[in-house]
């Protein structure tokens, strides 16, 4: 079953990576995407497990100093259908053997060299776990450590705990020191969730159930065909199934989304998810066509567009008629911008009344312009390869620029496109070889998603 495959992919990029991120982007999403409305109506909630033929399902406590509390849910779950199965956890790893006696939360300011301190470890400890373990001088506040001993006292271990589900641990044997990963898989449950909007994505959707994570992740899979800034109306509704993950009976967070949809302005977009045999994680429509395109759709996350695509433009700084032949997103200083396709720098520095500007060329006759930037990323230089979504620089109002923006352009054979409205390139649909073992995939998904709409319909009306 597709749903099932490297799960050990979904523990080692689960929490960091995604909740400080969405933490981060959600403070700054509910100022943005609000629409006008004259009388606020609070968003419809409603979310049920996933009722899933069983056939269809392939079947240490220590004393810390700090305590490290487990993620919280703030799910609220209507159970108005059968438990969701459970997608067992394979391969639990079997006890090391090692007795870990000494355990800290990683604090601000705390090195290596301070912890094994605390730990009544040696410099020299410390030298060869540093030597033979590169994350060990990249350690974050929150992490736990511990601490394993010989009879006389002597080190024989430390452990990384990087996440609920990944673990280091560098032993030493005979004189040698070796780094093993532990990596547990959690056990999944399928949840399903709905909304309408009424006032933002970030907002609705919280309110129907989803975490910061959740919320990011439908973003991303539908930011190529929606602008969620521009495009939302009032009415709009999305529904999705998605895992939510649990280690020794105790929820951890959510997983990946399985299936989706969102109707904007009457138009349906569905996406499927499709693990491949390497792990990596695309979303499909039913038909095997990628949600991916070639090119983002506007390369600032949420910005907002404060002068369109105009041919007939007043210039506001040198007052006078000029031809506006790009989108200005208005952002913070110091807002990433990402390239919005792979390609190839070709040209990085200051570029007249566009300041700090960088521009990247595409296949097929494509180029794209990023213009009065702060400061470009280390890695932006002429000749660098940029992949999709890579940071490139930053937004400031450096040239011609009456306050901090960014100007994006996007030219197809020499010819200014308004980057709004010109028709993207696919990426390429799904391949062939998985093409049978996806449609089956995603009519299942796209069964579940109608009968818990259906099912949710009917509790409303009743």
């Amino acid at each position: 079953m597709t749903s099932k495959k490297n799960l050990t992919s979904i523990a080692k990029h689960y929490p960091k990576k995604h909740f400080v991120a969405a933490s981060a982007v959600a403070s700054f999403l509910l100022t943005l995407a609000i629409l006008p409305t004259s009388e606020k109506v609070s968003a419809s909630r409603t979310q049920v497990d996933l009722t899933l033929p069983m056939s269809d399902i392939t079947q240490d406590d220590e004393t810390t100093h700090e305590s490290i509390h487990p993620i919280d849910s703030d799910r609220v779950i209507s159970s108005t259908v059968e438990a969701a199965p459970t997608v067992p956890a394979k391969n639990i790893p079997k006890k090391s053997g090692i007795e870990f006696t000494k355990q800290y939360t990683v604090k601000n300011g705390d090195t290596l060299a301070l912890i094994f301190q605390k730990a009544d470890l040696s410099s020299r400890d410390v030298y060869h776990v540093a030597k033979v373990y590169d994350d060990a001088t990249r350690l974050h506040p929150g992490e736990q450590v511990s601490f394993a001993y010989n009879a006389d006292g002597s080190f024989k271990a430390f452990k990384h705990q990087k996440t609920k589900l990944v673990s280091n641990i560098i032993k030493k044997v005979s004189d040698d020191y070796q780094v093993e990963e532990v990596v547990r898989e959690p056990s999944i449950e399928y949840r399903f969730a709905q909304g309408t909007i009424h006032s933002s994505l970030f907002l609705d959707a919280k309110e129907a159930g989803l975490d910061q994570t959740s919320i990011m992740n439908f973003a991303n899979i539908f930011g190529w065909d929606i602008d969620f800034v521009q495009d939302l109306r009032q009415g709009d509704n999305f529904s999705l199934m998605y895992e939510e993950l649990f280690l020794d009976g105790e929820s951890i967070g959510t997983g990946d989304i399985v299936a989706a949809e969102f109707v904007n302005q009457g138009t349906k977009f569905q996406a499927i998810r499709h693990v491949d045999e390497f792990g990596r994680t695309h979303y499909y429509t039913p038909e095997g066509k990628s949600m991916r395109k070639a090119f983002l759709r506007s390369p600032i996350d949420f910005a907002r567009i404060s002068s369109h695509f105009n041919l007939s433009r007043k210039h506001p700084v040198l007052n006078k008629i000029r031809a506006h032949k790009g989108t200005d997103y208005a952002a913070g200083r110091g807002t990433p911008i990402r390239t919005a396709g792979d390609g190839k720098v070709v040209f990085a520095g200051w570029k007249g009344g566009f300041g700090r500007c960088v521009i990247v060329q595409h296949g097929q006759g494509i180029q794209t312009l990023y213009a009065h930037m702060s400061k470009f990323n280390k890695k932006t230089k002429k000749g660098a390869r940029v992949s999709q979504g890579q940071v490139i620089g930053y937004v400031g109002s450096s040239g011609l620029a009456s306050g901090p923006h960014l100007h994006y352009e996007f030219r197809v054979n020499g010819v200014h496109k308004n980057p709004v409205k010109v028709k993207l390139p696919e990426a390429r649909p799904i391949e062939k070889k998985y093409r049978k073992e996806f449609l089956a995939d995603a009519n299942k998904w796209l069964a579940i998603l109608e009968s818990n709409q259906r099912s949710v319909l009917v509790a409303s009306v009743d």
